[in-house]
């Protein structure tokens, strides 16, 4: 048995690093989260796909989110993140292309590269939880999540600046692209120097006797706690992202300014991530299905909210309770999640989750559109807020099944 030696040096500047990975992708994601849906329709003129920029950056998410889980497992964390922040900036050079010229023949294969590069650097959750002992492990989670609120200063002080003033049409959108694809190269140079591999510290610092080899993806979602964590996972993240990626189209439609949706993103994301510190703590403490709960309530209470707000204050208070649910809920099934697997199998677990919340994410975002041009924004946040209360009364009503722990 490998004894547990953790050098705290390496841990605070991995967790560093990654967390400023994560602030230069959320402020990547900021912008396209603010535009995708006008992108699409200024390049096209046709207003009923305003659903379909969100829909093909989150169906690119997941896409790529499984098959850079495994990658992760088998070539260690900094390789597959440093392809993630590469993507996502050829993915905001083809989006400027595209908006240049006005065609969506560049601008949709931005998008999936942006979507991609989301899908891999969120991943750095996995890497997160190499560094931490299980009973550390919600708090070093959202340690590295923590890195993502200053992304959310990046709205207001870089993009909003550059859309000020200006008529709205795709010319207008080709700058903050190339702003958003230097962000991300910053990000490249970060995360190349997290070092050693946090895959390979996690082996170092693990109890547990090194496994012949990792176990299927069916035989991790057989152990106990693992669907619970995935499904509150699905839920949170899909429920959030769907509404987010609406959010640009939903203040304009209330005749707002487009750079205002800069304003109600910038509260979400501070929602999101601003009291990480505080819920990965409370999280290890309070144990992880209560956590679950608390966060999906908050999402339903918080969409409901959306039926009746229309100013930028009131939306931005309801977005911002709707990250302080989907933090909750999301460091909680992280830690769930990876307190399940082993470090050779949580990238493949945590992957497969990627892989299906943003899937069904992009499917609820172009739902979203359709529900939204047809029936209003009150249709559209009553059915966000049923989908975020179904998990969590499923969650309630199932015996308790404490996660089994993996060993590291």
């Amino acid at each position: 048995m490998i004894g547990r030696v953790i050098d705290p040096h390496v841990v605070r500047r991995n967790t560093v690093l990654l967390a400023g990975t994560l602030t230069c992708l959320t402020g990547m994601v900021q912008l396209v989260v603010a535009v995708a849906t006008i992108t699409l329709v200024l390049v096209t003129g046709i207003k009923s796909i305003l659903g379909l920029g969100p829909a093909v950056f989150l169906a690119s998410s997941a896409v790529a989110a499984l098959p850079a889980g495994r990658a992760m497992d088998r070539m260690g964390r900094v390789p597959v993140l440093a392809a993630g922040c590469l993507s996502g900036v050829a993915g905001c050079l083809l989006a400027a292309a595209g908006s240049a010229v006005e065609s969506a023949f560049l601008v949709i294969p931005g998008f999936v590269l942006v979507g991609a590069a989301s899908g891999i650097v969120l991943l750095a959750r996995a890497a997160a939880a190499d560094l931490y002992p299980p009973e550390r492990r919600a708090h070093g989670i959202s340690l590295v999540l923590f890195g993502a609120l200053f992304g959310a200063a990046l709205g207001p002080l870089v993009f909003r600046p550059l859309l000020a003033g200006k008529d709205l049409d795709a010319d207008s959108l080709v700058v903050p692209y190339l702003a958003a694809a230097a962000i991300m190269l910053v990000g490249l140079v970060i995360v190349t120097r997290v070092r050693p591999d946090p895959s390979v510290y996690a082996r170092r610092i693990s109890t547990a006797p090194p496994p012949v080899s990792a176990a299927s993806l069916r035989t991790i979602l057989a152990r106990p706690g693992a669907v619970p964590g995935v499904a509150a996972a699905v839920a949170s993240f899909a429920v959030m992202v769907s509404v987010m990626n609406l959010t640009g189209y939903i203040i304009v439609g209330h005749g707002h300014a487009q750079a205002d949706v800069f304003t109600v993103i910038s509260f979400h994301i501070v929602g999101m991530y601003s009291l990480v510190l505080v819920v990965g703590r409370v999280i290890d403490r309070v144990g992880r299905r209560p956590s679950l709960v608390s966060g999906l309530v908050i999402e339903a209470v918080s969409t409901l909210g959306l039926a009746v707000s229309s100013s930028v204050p009131a939306t931005s208070l309801c977005l911002f309770g709707l990250g302080i649910g989907w933090n909750v809920a999301y460091v909680a099934a992280a830690a769930q999640l990876s307190d399940v697997a082993l470090a050779s199998e949580r990238g493949r677990l945590l992957g497969f989750t990627d892989l299906l919340s943003a899937g069904t994410g992009a499917a609820l975002a172009l739902a979203g559109g359709v529900v939204y041009t047809q029936l209003g924004v009150a249709a559209l946040a009553l059915g966000a807020t049923a989908l975020a209360l179904f998990p969590a009364a499923w969650l309630l009503t199932r015996p308790p099944q404490p996660a089994m722990a993996a060993g590291d």
